[in-house]
């Protein structure tokens, strides 16, 4: 067999790095029984080699091209265009010339046929390259088949093709091209077959796209086509598009777009019986390759020819379930305001600390709600807490509902519990108004002292004793995370809130009161850290050499140098103050394997000196009395207007109630995760020891080798310093898939991705609505941040950015509103924005594509919407 040349029978599964994706694709097509697919063959990544061996001019541009970033437009252009001419310039080996006119032979040299790019860094699971390189239709004769081989291996480096590798990090000297050679179809029509929804990610429904000729004016988005969806083997939609135009052959060879008859434009591109016949197809094909495929298909003569299948790379993976039932999973990141990916030892780690129902799919973890969704009883109460906290969850939740995806179970006879937002004046409610304060203060007592305890036991544990030890623990973090006490506490300023909410709207005639009522609370460790900073900043700010000193440090041993200067000894202390206190935290930090401000102290240095830039000296007391005079002035306010109504002094009685309970408990919600933060970096400290001792062991590369495995696997490895060699790098490059995706808030078994709406209107025409979640309306300059080290605000900027967890806070002293993809009423964006009194809209999709960094922005905080001004 010609290792150069490959007819499609004589392909093998393992033969993906000499004839690429998209013909290892028609390998295995061609070999399936029930599947019609055009004769050809592969010219190998050999021949591409064999003929660049000699081409100097190639190889010395391609060194030139490693060099290059993608940022570097012009240069890869130039480059590129001289590499491409390179090889449409140099000869074809004649041993590849021969064995291309010796496959043509047996399928009829004057036949027309397709040449098409097939690259090896191509249709892989975690980089598509979907229409990087070209391909060529209708091409007759040996001669201009030999020739658009030759441009099909150019394609190999045309710009777009090069940037996309450096995006995804391929080395351009490690991706060859093989050429597809495949006779060509002239069809009536052609077009798509998605085995799963592209728009919705649902694997049941199947997705046509469909028009006459050829399939290239699809792809060229030169017509719009036929839409058909089939669902367990029935057409369930259909758009018929009008198609003005089609591509067709021409007989001397080429192509050419015609004009469609005026009484075809409207008809529907293929029958009822066709469209199902198609869907058949393309099941059968997506069984065969074990996953969802993106198929092209033509149809001659009523018969369908396949002439492409690859994987869909874009939808989200499924929660695994324990049985074939139909399940509702709901996005915890969205609810811990976190929504990148998590690595196994991050996940194990939660997963040990809930014990909530938990799966995980795509580096997320999800909550299987389907059981409370099942039952009258809690359906009320998990749909009332939800969308208190996210109203597209609720939103997307009430669609399956009425969809009967979930069986209800037979009444279970019992009162449904209230919502949080309804409560009114029941004993329910009112029970924990008798509470004490100071049962805050014993149990942030109780906390403090049980992580003391646990640095000072942990000290004498290593090897396996060390996982038992942690293991062990974790029933004390639970214990403490959800002591009925504590939560009873966070539930009556949640109430409160609500209560106070609701009854200041219906009495008063006034929104969201609640929020200055909760500026300024004590006792709130997320706020108190941002405030913190603004203290250290006043430390630094009467040094100029330290601060000229700390604009210039590029990493974390800038601390050693830092005490030879005037002023220094006082700045590395007050940043090693702030560090013990707040050192566990970072951006994402419910995931442990996350870089902790301790670990990296760096990250500190710009929020730093972005203080003593745009915020004046003691700062931190000043904003914290204003919050709380304000607060106070509004309830003065509230209780001399309740007076004034009919039974006024019972009202006003009631409001003063609910205002305490607001003022002394709402400042302990943030606490437990922070107890609980703290814990994570007690365990992670201990085990990067074992890690260390497992690296000088030579058992692991790297410490962080171990954040690729879970906890049980890294136990197990501790125990037997045994590892699967490739588990830590197969590990490494499905994490690096999953930071490509976007976790929806609601997905099913199914696989589909329910997004919610927000049910509002009367606003404005070009209004992004999100939710409200801190009162009133600020306008300013947008500044767009996906990561806080990269945060450069100047005072009065409104912060728009993905999701905000208590790391952020810091920068919430220097900014004047708030904007967030993800977020709800209670979560921490949300707390602190309103503890800060600054107007807040979460929960905006897409704001920090649809909002430009630098655009001027109105806020209504109140209403829950955006306006570019």
């Amino acid at each position: 067999m010609n290792s150069l040349v490959l007819g499609f029978w004589e392909i093998e599964k393992t033969q993906l790095l000499l004839v690429g994706g998209k013909g290892l694709h028609l390998g295995e097509l061609s070999k399936m029984e029930g599947i019609q697919v055009p004769e050809g063959f592969c010219i190998t990544t050999l021949g591409y080699q064999k003929a660049m061996e000699q081409n100097e001019t190639y190889h010395a541009l391609i060194h030139q091209l490693n060099l290059l970033k993608a940022e570097d437009r012009d240069q890869i252009a130039e480059i590129s265009r001289r590499i491409r001419q390179s090889i449409v310039e140099v000869e074809i080996p004649s041993e590849v010339a021969e064995a291309v006119t010796q496959y043509l032979s047996r399928f009829g040299e004057d036949h027309a046929y397709a040449v098409r790019s097939s690259a090896t860094a191509e249709d892989l699971p975690h980089a598509s390259f979907a229409g990087q390189q070209d391909t060529y239709l209708n091409i007759i004769g040996i001669d201009a088949i030999l020739q658009h081989i030759s441009k099909c291996w150019a394609s190999l480096f045309t710009d777009r093709a090069v940037i996309y590798r450096m995006q995804n990090g391929f080395d351009h000297s490690q991706v060859y091209l093989s050429v597809v050679v495949q006779k060509m179809i002239f069809p009536q029509a052609s077009g798509i077959i998605f085995t799963a929804d592209p728009m919705t990610s649902n694997r049941k429904l199947l997705s046509i796209d469909a028009s006459f000729g050829l399939g290239e004016a699809l792809v060229s988005g030169l017509v719009s086509a036929d839409g058909y969806q089939v669902q367990e083997g029935k057409i369930v939609d259909k758009r018929i598009a009008t198609k003005t135009l089609a591509i067709y052959g021409r007989k001397e060879g080429g192509t050419e777009t015609r004009q469609i008859d005026l009484d075809q434009q409207k008809a529907q591109t293929l029958t009822e019986q066709q469209i199902l016949e198609l869907a058949r197809i393309g099941r059968l094909i997506e069984a065969y390759f074990g996953s969802p495929q993106d198929i092209e298909w033509c149809l001659d003569q009523d018969t369908f020819y396949i002439v492409q299948s690859r994987p869909i790379t874009t939808l989200y993976p499924i929660p695994e379930a324990k049985d074939e039932d139909n399940h509702v999973y709901v996005s915890v990141g969205h609810q811990q305001m976190m929504t990148d990916p998590m690595k196994p030892l991050g996940l194990s780690f939660y997963l040990l600390t809930t014990p909530a129902p938990m799966r995980t799919a795509g580096g997320r973890l999800f909550v299987d709600v389907t059981p409370m969704l099942a039952s009258p009883v809690s359906r009320e109460t998990i749909l009332n807490t939800l969308g208190q906290s996210d109203p597209l969850i609720k939103d997307a939740l009430m669609t399956i509902i009425e969809r009967d995806f979930i069986t209800l179970l037979p009444n279970e006879n019992k009162e449904p519990a209230p919502s949080n937002s309804k409560a009114k004046s029941t004993p329910g409610v009112q029970a924990p108004i008798e509470y004490d304060p100071s049962i805050v203060s014993d149990l942030i007592k109780h906390s403090q002292a049980s992580i003391e305890e646990l640095k000072h036991n942990i000290q004498t544990k290593s090897g396996s004793g060390l996982f038992d030890f942690i293991l062990e623990d974790f029933q004390q973090l639970k214990k403490i995370l959800f002591d009925p006490q504590s939560s009873a506490i966070i539930m009556a300023a949640m109430d409160a809130s609500a209560w106070i909410n609701e009854n200041m709207e219906k009495w008063l005639g006034e929104k969201n009161a609640a929020d200055t009522l909760s500026q300024s609370v004590s006792g709130n460790i997320t706020s108190e850290m941002g405030l913190a900073l603004l203290d250290v900043a006043d430390v630094i700010r009467p040094y100029p050499e330290v601060i000229d000193y700390l604009q210039h440090v590029k990493d974390d041993s800038f601390m050693d140098e830092l005490i030879k200067l005037d002023g220094g000894p006082e700045a590395r202390d007050a940043i090693y103050d702030y560090l013990g206190k707040y050192g566990m935290r970072c951006a994402g930090e419910i995931d442990v394997t996350r870089t902790r401000w301790s670990e990296k102290p760096i990250t500190l240095v710009p929020l730093i000196l972005g203080n003593i830039k745009n915020v004046e000296p003691h700062a931190s007391q000043r904003k914290f009395e204003q919050g709380r005079q304000e607060a106070l002035a509004k309830e003065q306010a509230i209780l001399d207007r309740l007076k004034s109504l009919p039974d006024g002094e019972q009202k006003a009685k009631e409001t003063k109630r609910r205002i305490d309970l607001i003022r002394n408990f709402s400042g302990y919600r943030e606490y437990p995760k922070y107890g609980m933060v703290n814990r994570y970096f007690v365990y992670k400290q201990a085990l990067l020891k074992e890690a260390e001792r497992l690296v000088q062991a030579g058992v692991i590369h790297d410490q962080e080798d171990i954040y690729y495995l879970t906890f049980e696997e890294f136990h197990e490895l501790v125990r037997t310093h045994k590892l699967d060699g490739q588990i830590i790098s197969q590990r490494k490059e499905e994490y690096r898939l999953y930071e490509k995706l976007t976790p929806p808030r609601v997905i099913t078994s199914d696989g589909e991705i329910i997004a919610g709406k927000y049910k509002r209107e009367h606003l404005p025409a070009d209004a992004m609505a999100g939710l409200p979640v801190s009162s009133g309306v600020v306008e300013g300059r947008a500044r767009v941040i996906l990561n806080m080290e990269e945060a450069d605000l100047e005072e009065g900027d409104i912060l728009v950015t993905s999701f905000t967890d208590p790391s952020w806070t810091p920068l919430f002293v220097s900014i004047k509103g708030l904007v967030t993809e993800v977020g709800g009423l209670m979560t921490h964006g949300a707390v602190i924005a309103r503890e800060y009194g600054l107007p807040a809209v979460v929960g905006v999709e897409n704001a920090t594509t649809r909002i430009l960094d630098g655009q001027r922005i109105r806020v209504h905080g109140t209403e829950g919407y955006i306006e570019i001004v």
